[in-house]
């Protein structure tokens, strides 16, 4: 990603996050931005964790995408969060639960994924 370039560059980067109170005043303006913590050394030069707000990883697909293959791309996706986690500490934020959490209405969640959501139980 591009950040990742620039944080590796020569003259590195800065990590500027919001503070506790200015989190609170953007998630009240914001509701969709979650709390989150980039892990230590997710970047180079990056020693600590940082807490800030952002949105999960979202896949978006055509709005005609058919059933079959959105839940089919769902399963892969679930059944691989421990190898992407291994790879990429973030990645270890992007599970079926968080997608599930982090939609603002779960009539967003295309219907293919949310049948796969409730054959593993992550919704009802």
């Amino acid at each position: 990603p591009g950040f990742a370039a620039v944080a590796s560059s020569a003259s590195g980067a800065r990590f500027i996050a919001p503070s506790a109170e200015e989190i609170a005043r953007i998630r009240a303006k914001h509701a969709f931005l979650k709390p989150l913590t980039v892990p230590a050394n997710s970047y180079p030069t990056q020693t600590a964790p940082i807490a800030s707000l952002g949105s999960w990883s979202f896949v978006l697909t055509r709005e005609d995408l058919p059933d079959d293959v959105a839940y089919r791309l769902a399963k892969t996706l679930h059944g691989n969060e421990a190898t992407f986690c291994k790879k990429l500490a973030q990645a270890c934020e992007t599970t079926a639960a968080n997608t599930v959490a982090a939609a603002p209405r779960p009539e967003l969640i295309h219907p293919g994924v949310m049948k796969y959501f409730r054959e593993i139980g992550v919704v009802r």
